[in-house]
């Protein structure tokens, strides 16, 4: 029988422990992944115990909580607090979403907390979306027309502007292309979901001219088509989008043009 193991430098050891405060009745564990890239450690698992009664009602509380007041080298991304910019997006208890959305009371057992899966981690709950980023830069994310500006702005029928519901809503927080097997085995070629639905979102659109050059763009066997259709991106996403739809819609422009 093959057995596999990881890299000794991988793999993720047990790490400190942080009592609940004297007096606390209602406590929850939260159990963090930790790495810090100048220690020469290998990644933990840091474990907090957090005092329910005095921590607001979402994961974003209880790490902003555990950051404040117990451990300030605890490193994450956040900005709204209201599940519009993204930045907060991690795995928590076993699902890519965002931390300020997410209820400490959906957890039943322990809160285990992880950066997004298969991207390269910067320090602790932080990963490195540079990749991602390019991607979706490569898609041109802009209005492209030939034609003259009108005088004012280009109009839309309600139906044309209906059409790009579900899709102009992204965040791009990426909790659907990390949550993706072919993004992982294939990121370095594949797009992955959010790229895809960003670049669907401008084939929509009435307003665009260049459908077509966008396209040809995404004919290929790995940009477009490593999408398998597995549906996790779609399972992931925390605003409740259908990347795998919009990928689905694409290939079937490409069908029909021809």
């Amino acid at each position: 029988m093959v057995e596999f193991s990881l890299p000794k430098n991988s793999k993720v050891g047990v790490g400190r422990t942080y009592r609940e405060p004297k007096g606390a009745k209602n406590v929850k564990s939260f159990r963090v992944y930790r790495w810090n890239p100048d220690d020469g450690k290998n990644p933990s698992v840091d474990t907090y115990e957090v005092d329910m009664d005095s921590c607001g009602p979402m994961v974003l509380d209880a790490l902003i909580k555990i950051k404040d007041e117990i451990d300030a080298t605890l490193t994450f991304r956040r900005s709204c607090r209201e599940g519009v910019c993204g930045s907060c997006a991690m795995n928590i208890d076993g699902t890519n979403t965002l931390a300020c959305t997410k209820f400490i009371s959906e957890v039943k057992r322990d809160v285990r907390i992880y950066p997004l899966p298969h991207a390269p981690v910067i320090k602790d709950l932080v990963p490195d979306l540079s990749q991602l980023y390019s991607q979706y830069a490569a898609i041109e994310p802009w209005l492209k027309t030939d034609s003259s500006p009108p005088d004012k702005e280009r109009l839309q029928f309600p139906d044309e502007r209906k059409s790009l519901d579900g899709l102009y809503e992204c965040i791009l927080c990426f909790c659907c292309s990390t949550s993706c097997p072919s993004y992982w085995w294939n990121s370095d070629r594949y797009l992955g979901p959010a790229s895809l639905l960003q670049a669907y979102r401008w084939i929509a659109d009435s307003r665009d001219e260049s459908a077509g050059d966008r396209l040809d763009e995404l004919e290929d066997p790995f940009r477009l088509y490593r999408c398998h259709t597995i549906m996790n991106c779609t399972s992931a996403c925390p605003k409740n989008l259908n990347p795998a739809r919009a990928i689905g819609e694409i290939k079937k422009a490409l069908v029909e043009r021809k």
